[in-house]
């Protein structure tokens, strides 16, 4: 079993495609490359956490695509860490668990790391080594050394491993708030 990480994947949200200058002529094109290429990497005995904003626009109220979206992610275990644009019918949906703030153990260091839609500066074992995922800001900034964007514009559009944000975070440069902020903790 394998553990995926994704975020702000904005299902049927026309306009991320020019906020975020996404390589989709259609929002119709968009939905179903990032399905194509969830389907490429997931199987059905892994587990898929997204990190916020799964649907966003009118679609993202429409009970019956959301389903539709819902059901073509390829594994059973479905969890949502929920981001500013995921409304009731998001959440509505049959999730395996909906969080705010979540920690899961995956990774080289087999701790728990924290899940959240937005980037903090630091977190529960933040000085023992633990990752903090994120999405939220899209393509603007791909993270720190320790707190890494998990976001679908900075990943090609497809989810990823701990393998592959451990290996990205050793290129990340240092947060430069991190030793005042972890001065006070």
């Amino acid at each position: 079993m394998t553990i995926w990480y994704t975020a702000d994947l904005h299902f049927g949200h026309e306009n991320v495609i020019e906020f975020c200058n996404r390589p989709f002529k259609t929002v119709e094109e968009m939905d179903t490359t990032l399905l194509a290429n969830m389907r490429k990497r997931v199987k059905k005995g892994d587990e898929i956490w997204i990190l916020g904003d799964f649907a966003f626009g009118p679609r993202a109220k429409d009970r019956f695509y959301l389903s539709y979206l819902f059901g073509k992610i390829p594994c059973n275990k479905r969890h949502l860490v929920i981001g500013n644009h995921d409304a009731q019918p998001t959440l509505d949906l049959p999730w395996t668990s909906v969080h705010h703030l979540a920690e899961a153990q995956d990774g080289s260091l087999k701790q728990n790391n924290t899940l959240c839609h937005y980037p903090m500066v630091t977190w529960n074992h933040s000085r023992r080594g633990s990752l903090q995922l994120f999405g939220h800001v899209h393509g603007n900034w791909m993270g720190t050394r320790n707190s890494v964007n998990v976001g679908v514009d900075v990943w090609d559009y497809a989810p990823v491993t701990m393998d592959e944000i451990e290996a990205r975070a050793r290129d990340l440069p240092v947060n430069r708030n991190w030793a005042e902020a972890e001065a006070m903790a």
